[in-house]
């Protein structure tokens, strides 16, 4: 099941290919001034995380989708539910994104991370002395 590993990486701030080590030196991402810090290589299976400069530019992609999914989702809230005017709902939205964004940010890199890095069981769970 690729999208149950991806989604187990990606929540719970875990190696794409172990599923062992912490991608994030913090595990709270709301700690706002070491929100960006990702350790150089993963402590278990030594996959190295940033390929190469800038390489997390490209989380962008997946930080735009996620918005928009978050924008989405309150938009069928707002509409079946709580029938906003449009200002109060503009405000909202402008918060919640605002509120969001460091799970935004910690979220797209580590899908970045899984589009590039796939889930391998060689590397779960024992002492990797050869590899």
């Amino acid at each position: 099941m690729k999208i149950l590993n991806i989604l187990y990486s990606t929540v719970m701030n875990k190696c794409p290919r172990c599923h062992e080590g912490q991608v994030f030196e913090y595990n709270n991402p709301y700690r706002l001034g070491s929100m960006f810090k990702i350790h150089k290589n993963c402590s278990h299976c030594d996959l190295k995380y940033e390929k190469e400069p800038s390489f997390f530019y490209g989380a962008m992609y997946a930080s735009y989708a996620l918005t928009s999914g978050w924008f989405i989702v309150w938009f069928f809230i707002d509409m079946f539910f709580l029938h906003m005017d449009t200002l109060g709902f503009a405000v909202f939205i402008t918060l919640s994104i605002i509120a969001l964004s460091p799970l935004t940010i910690r979220f797209s890199r580590l899908l970045w991370l899984n589009f590039f890095n796939k889930f391998d069981k060689r590397f779960q769970k024992k002492e990797l002395t050869g590899i």
